[in-house]
């Protein structure tokens, strides 16, 4: 699934059948579910799933979890935005 597609996709009331669990945990985020997401992310055994984890966490305001994370995911605390993050996220997973 493409980015716009995939942005479009949280306007309904489910996500998409045939999307990554990457993707179907950023759903949840834009749905405000932070629960679900969550519970998405920490079971993605990968960089990629710590570097959502360390994104919902940073999301939180939970900064030392988020940072653990984001040290699993080999990433650095970003300065920018979490819309932005989300964005870059996104964008990295749909393609």
């Amino acid at each position: 699934m493409d980015y716009e597609s995939f942005v479009k996709s949280t306007l309904f009331d489910a996500p998409p059948e045939k999307i990554s669990l990457y993707l179907k945990a950023l759903w949840y985020d834009a749905k405000d579910d932070w629960e679900m997401s969550h519970h998405i992310a920490q079971d993605i055994p990968d960089k990629n799933g710590s570097w959502i984890h360390a994104y919902l966490h940073r999301k939180e305001g939970d900064r030392f979890n988020a940072g653990y994370w984001y040290n699993k995911a080999g990433k650095t605390f970003p300065s920018f935005s979490l819309e932005e993050e989300w964005n870059q996220l996104a964008k990295a997973f749909s393609q």
